[in-house]
């Protein structure tokens, strides 16, 4: 038994709860800013599971933000009533690091339902693929990704499908490199160890309509 994997599933299995707790309380509702909601879902973690500390920012985004990628910081917006929204949570628990994503839409908007479900079905055949390989790069696993969204007609959001995941801090661990990332210049085997060290992933597929509209994201510890 691999115990840093296995202290990375108990990290995700939190993280888990915690959105649990935030669909259980149905905190996610119109007429409220991004800003708020990060902050309500915050102080439900600080409550419920005593998470203060975490790795990276913490992102809520809705409507028309939803198309931008990690790195970006766009202005705040209002959560509407018909929105698709993502949340990007990287909790750290007995200094492991998890990041757990998800997707809502509040309403019946057809497309939006779609494209959540789209993108929860490209994340498991991702999976699936990346499974049924004895080896295989990150820029093939992200080439899946890509090709997928663009089979069913959209674009894929980001120029990275995933990245390592360890013991907080995993920038102090392993270098910032492409090795290190799911993406088209990472040509080394994700399931080999390097540099000695083995490597656990996190793998995100995040899809934007063709006509950069609205987006959907879905992230976990790829297992």
């Amino acid at each position: 038994m691999n115990i840093k994997l296995e202290r990375l599933k108990e990290a995700q299995k939190k993280a888990k709860d915690l959105f649990d707790i935030i669909e259980k309380e149905n905190i996610i509702r119109p007429n409220i800013s991004e800003k708020q909601l990060s902050s309500e879902i915050y102080e439900l973690a600080k409550d419920r599971l005593k998470i203060k500390k975490y790795w990276h920012k913490k992102i809520v985004r809705t409507g028309p933000n939803t198309i931008f990628p990690y790195d970006e910081n766009p202005d705040t917006l209002i959560i509407k009533d018909d929105d698709i929204l993502w949340i990007d949570f990287g909790p750290i628990f007995e200094n492991y690091e998890a990041d757990f994503g998800r997707t809502y839409v509040l309403g019946n908007n057809l497309e939006k339902l779609k494209l959540k479900l789209t993108v929860e079905n490209a994340w498991n055949d991702a999976k699936e693929f990346y499974l049924s390989k004895s080896s295989i790069t990150g820029k093939e696993l992200f080439n899946f990704l890509e090709d997928y969204a663009l089979n069913n007609g959209y674009l894929f959001g980001n120029n990275i499908a995933g990245h390592l995941i360890d013991e907080f801090s995993h920038y102090k661990i392993h270098k910032s490199s492409p090795e290190n990332y799911i993406c088209q210049e990472n040509l080394t085997d994700l399931k080999a160890s390097f540099d000695n060290l083995p490597r656990f992933w996190i793998l995100e597929v995040h899809f934007i309509d063709k006509n950069k509209k609205f987006g959907s994201f879905f992230e976990q510890l790829l297992l």
